[in-house]
């Protein structure tokens, strides 16, 4: 996927909240991304776009996640670390939250396919 047509929005101090991906060469039709990457809704028009995301906010990258590809009932809660070009850093978010040494895990930024999903207890 083409990234490099997305516009970051960022609120008033600087902070991205997400970004608009054009869906055609006016950006009049954009899919609002969260900071992760993911489609916030289909298609809207680009104002709409930037003020869905600046409501928004960043907020869920305090939440818990889980890795699509694993098995539900192994899932365990992970917490994002970094977001950056580099990819979302990842981690268990038990281990994390009593700053015990914990595995991290890398998921290529932007999570367009996407392999975090928001954690779900079984």
């Amino acid at each position: 996927m083409d990234i490099s047509t997305w516009l970051a929005v960022k609120r008033d101090d600087n902070e991205i909240v997400g970004y608009l991906e054009p869906l055609d060469a006016a950006y009049d039709k954009v899919c609002p991304r969260s900071v992760l990457g993911h489609p916030v809704i289909d298609a809207c028009g680009y104002m709409d776009g930037e003020e869905l995301l600046l409501e928004r906010g960043i907020g869920e990258l305090a939440n818990h996640w889980a890795l699509q590809a694993t098995d539900p009932r192994e899932q365990m809660p992970l917490a994002i670390l970094e977001v950056s070009a580099q990819g979302i850093v990842v981690a268990d978010a038990l281990l994390t939250k009593a700053l015990a040494p914990t595995a991290r895990i890398i998921v290529p930024w932007p999570d367009v396919e996407p392999r975090l999903t928001p954690y779900r207890d079984a």
